[in-house]
């Protein structure tokens, strides 16, 4: 058997293996889950008349969902780092290395089954948008297609991250702790609120950060507003997260298990 085909057997068998535990232990999903959807329902029926600015409550779905969508990811990436924290601490990794697989396969199960939880994810939190009051008219078939594959790509970037960080956590209870700046960060980024509607000092701040390019980029796939200069910022931090943590866990992943 070629190194390739074994490769991707053994990572489809360790897909496998997180699908099922994701499958026979949801309430740490669905936990995760419900934090977004209750930050769009709050933010929407409660906050929703004062901050649309006198633009109506459905208005403000659609300039909020672009922002919970990928507070959505932060939010799912979280139980990645779990779930990777808990397989270093409890000696199943140790288990692998005895075994004949790919070395990488460990990662890359954990990285695609990631991916797919958060699209998953986000489908569900966009049902949601959609129900109460979202709605894209102006947005064609490729417009639909780039944002899906821009919110494929953060998931993707946020996934290793939350693997690095799981992989350097001494236990599961530290990995949830350390990847809360995956939700944290969006609350600091136009998700909520427009950039000009911030102190000058803190503008900045927010606008390059990582979720606000992503953001306004999703808003003006779907929306149709302006995009300038987001869409390239947006895939340069997804490009550089995505290295950064595949180097980092790698890095964890090659040292001796503890």
């Amino acid at each position: 058997m070629s190194t390739l085909s074994l490769a991707v057997r053994d990572s489809s068998t360790m897909l496998r293996r997180n699908l099922l535990h994701a499958r026979r232990y949801p309430s740490m999903t669905l936990n995760l889950l419900l934090t977004p959807v209750m930050l769009l329902l709050l933010f929407v029926y409660v906050f929703g008349g004062a901050m649309s600015g006198g633009t109506g409550r459905s208005a403000y779905v659609a300039f909020l969902l672009p922002g919970i969508l990928l507070m959505t990811i932060g939010s799912t990436t979280i139980g990645t780092a779990v779930s990777v924290s808990t397989d270093m601490t409890e000696g199943i990794v140790a288990r692998f290395r005895t075994m004949a697989i790919h070395r990488g396969s460990v990662l890359f199960g954990h990285v695609v089954g990631s991916v797919l939880q958060c699209l998953m994810s986000v489908v569900l939190v966009g049902a949601v948008g959609v129900a109460i009051g979202f709605r894209s008219h102006d947005a064609s078939v490729l417009e639909w297609l780039a944002a899906f594959g821009l919110v494929a790509l953060f998931a993707l970037a946020l996934t290793w991250i939350a693997i690095g960080m799981g992989m350097a956590s001494p236990n599961p209870e530290g990995a949830s702790n350390s990847a809360m700046p995956l939700i944290l960060l969006p609350l600091i980024s136009s998700a909520f609120v427009p950039l000009h509607s911030m102190p000058g000092w803190f503008q900045p701040i927010a606008r390059y950060q990582p979720f606000t390019p992503g953001i306004e980029t999703l808003r003006g796939l779907l929306l149709g507003s302006e995009i300038g200069d987001n869409w390239w910022i947006a895939l340069a931090w997804c490009a550089a997260l995505t290295v950064l943590g595949h180097r980092w866990a790698k890095a964890q992943y090659d040292r001796d298990p503890r």
